[in-house]
């Protein structure tokens, strides 16, 4: 898994728990240790915009 330094709202706890609990067999994680470090210690969870759910009920109107 390659972790990059990137904007903080990318670097969340919980992007770094989906990474590490897709592995299968083996896991390598390649990156900074403080940018990993950064992301175990923000647990900031933003609510995201995608359009989805108006995507959704736009289908459902067809």
């Amino acid at each position: 898994m390659a972790i990059p330094p990137s904007a903080p709202m990318l670097m969340t706890r919980n992007l770094l728990y989906t990474g590490i609990t897709r592995a299968k067999k083996l896991l390598i994680i390649i990156g900074y240790e403080n940018v990993v470090q950064y992301m175990i210690k923000n647990i900031d969870d933003k609510k995201r915009n995608t359009g989805l759910e108006y995507k959704l009920r736009q289908l459902g109107q067809s």
